[in-house]
């Protein structure tokens, strides 16, 4: 297991940032590794993102100095959606059936955390959000057909777009673990936008779905001063409470979007207008 630990910045430093530092602080360059996990440990709110794709061999999550604990999850929950081929994810001896898109909340206290891949050609790609928790739920198998979907935007507006629903008080049940995949449509390039920030939430984004020639521009930083990042396929960036979170593309990509904080509603968030963006 490796762990890249990035530390919390404040948005009068951030504006200050050239292209290098902003994509040293905030952006995932390289989300899956063979046969590896793969973690990007950041310092707002103490998030965990990251992939696991095993190909030869199972790989295991464990505890770790960085997080002080025995077992990864002795103090934590976690969420996770494959987007790679079929594999299966044993936890404390039960074996779960993960297809493509199939998702799945694991709660605090669960030991032992074995991910494996059904072929090493097609081999599974497990995104993983972790965040702290206080208390135990239930261990949930969450099909795509099992998520909550949420149509939103136009073909005029370049955002028709489905938003899946994964981990919400909608489906299970989580400590601040919210978890979920958006869908742009052919011919749709923008997301969240007009955009928001939600001061008592940072999120994750994780783009994929992606050609190698495409990109996405990311927009973050403060709505009256924001600042881009160039984002490739299987590449995340991390949203800290105080910044937008909105892109566009070079073409129609999906993402997985993944927050914690303060608390779990999703509709909790501070819309910026148009014509205050600068």
């Amino acid at each position: 297991m490796k762990l890249d630990v990035r530390y919390a910045n404040h948005p009068e430093d951030s504006k200050h940032y050239t292209t290098e530092e902003l994509r040293k602080h905030y952006l995932i360059e390289k989300m899956f590794e063979a046969d590896s996990a793969a973690l990007t440990y950041s310092h707002v709110d103490r998030i965990i993102a990251g992939g696991i794709m095993p190909v030869t061999k199972e790989v295991r999550l464990e505890g770790s100095k960085e997080l002080g604990s025995e077992y990864f999850l002795e103090r934590r929950e976690l969420g996770v959606i494959n987007i790679g081929g079929p594999g299966k994810i044993t936890i404390d001896g039960v074996t779960y059936e993960m297809k493509s898109k199939d998702g799945l909340y694991v709660g605090m206290g669960s030991k032992e955390l074995v991910f494996e891949s059904d072929d090493a050609n097609n081999p599974a790609k497990f995104y993983v959000n972790s965040a702290p928790a206080h208390m135990t739920y239930p261990i949930v198998k969450i099909d795509i057909e099992k998520a909550n979907p949420v149509k939103l935007g136009s073909l005029e507006n370049s955002n028709e777009r489905t938003i899946f629903q994964y981990i919400h008080p909608a489906v299970c049940k989580s400590c601040q673990l919210l978890m979920g995949m958006t869908v742009l449509e052919p011919n749709n390039m923008w997301n969240t936008m007009p955009c928001h920030t939600h001061e008592r939430r940072m999120e994750v984004y994780f783009y994929f779905n992606m050609q190698p020639e495409t990109r996405v521009f990311h927009l973050m930083g403060e709505a009256k001063e924001t600042r881009h990042i160039v984002v490739a396929n299987e590449q995340g960036v991390i949203s800290p409470s105080w910044s937008i979170h909105s892109g566009v593309g070079t073409k129609n990509y999906t993402f997985i979007w993944g927050m914690v904080g303060e608390n779990q509603t999703f509709t909790d968030m501070d819309h910026i207008a148009m014509e205050d963006l600068k």
